[in-house]
């Protein structure tokens, strides 16, 4: 085990404890099934219509994959059976190398439980020689790209339009697809005291460049720096006013598409909803303070 290794294990272990769960992959029938319900859940679904059915997990489980799910733990250390959290991952080219995280959830009134279930699925794939995960989450959910970006220090990679199609699930009904690609440097140690990602005088600074469709700044740019705004809550927006989400879904995908086309790409994430976009970034480092 190299210390990578084990120093993931570490941060996973105290993860989890931080959390008040415990995470751990599971095999049996039980188990997938129990994390196949969770997902119908969280995707406001039917249990007997869940995103990812259980046979496609067992199947995922026997090809090489990995399900990790979260129980609770009490102050006795017992654990309890309604699920915090769980997530998917398999293996993609190149193979020995890299980790696609299909899905990963956490129900939103446990802190941390998100945290700790990344943190168990990197322990895995370092312990199976893979350097880098990748998953994708939608660029509109402003928590998971602030999870994603300054907590992981995972890095924007691609953007990609409506990368499913049309959705029927409770979350994303009448909303288009796109998507943002986070890449995840496994290998990299994360930072013991962080720096904050907000640079609020930067942005305030900054020119602004567009406008979102509730009439406030959509983008700021100043050299290779590029600032865009998304909206509060865009799962409460897309039930409140269908439209409105939509025209914010194109206004933000202008933005990052002719941005990725110029070489920026996504960074970080500040607190009131700007994502940081840099040309041509460095290596992404974790900072401060979790729906794919």
């Amino acid at each position: 085990m190299t210390s990578v290794t084990m120093d993931a294990e570490v941060l996973a272990t105290a993860a989890a404890r931080a959390a008040g769960v415990a995470v751990r992959t599971v095999h049996d029938v039980a188990g997938v099934q129990a994390v196949a319900d969770f997902f119908a859940e969280v995707w406001r679904l039917p249990r007997s219509n869940p995103p990812y059915p259980a046979e496609v997990l067992h199947s995922i489980v026997h090809a090489g994959g990995a399900v990790h799910a979260a129980y609770p733990t009490g102050p006795d250390g017992q654990e309890g059976e309604r699920l915090s959290g769980a997530a998917v991952a398999v293996f993609g080219p190149p193979a020995d190398r890299e980790v696609y995280s299909l899905v990963a959830a956490a129900t939103a009134s446990d802190r941390g439980v998100g945290h700790a279930v990344k943190q168990a699925q990197r322990g895995w794939a370092l312990e199976r020689g893979a350097h880098t995960m990748r998953w994708t989450f939608d660029p509109l959910v402003a928590r998971n790209a602030r999870f994603n970006l300054v907590k992981l220090g995972a890095l924007g990679a691609e953007y990609l339009v409506d990368l499913y199609g049309p959705m029927n699930d409770g979350v994303n009904d009448g909303d288009e697809s796109d998507r943002l690609t986070a890449r995840w440097d496994l290998l990299a140690r994360p930072a013991p005291a962080p720096a904050p990602a907000d640079d609020t005088d930067d942005r305030a600074a900054a020119p602004v460049v567009r406008h979102a469709p509730d009439g406030g700044p959509l983008a700021a740019r100043h050299a290779d720096r590029l600032w865009c705004r998304v909206p509060g809550d865009i799962v409460a927006l897309r039930t409140a006013d269908p439209a409105l989400a939509l025209r914010w879904r194109h206004a933000v995908r202008e933005v990052f598409t002719e941005a990725y086309a110029e070489g920026f790409r996504a960074t970080a994430m500040s607190r009131d909803g700007w994502y940081r976009l840099t040309r041509n970034p460095a290596p992404a480092t974790p900072g401060e303070d979790p729906r794919p």
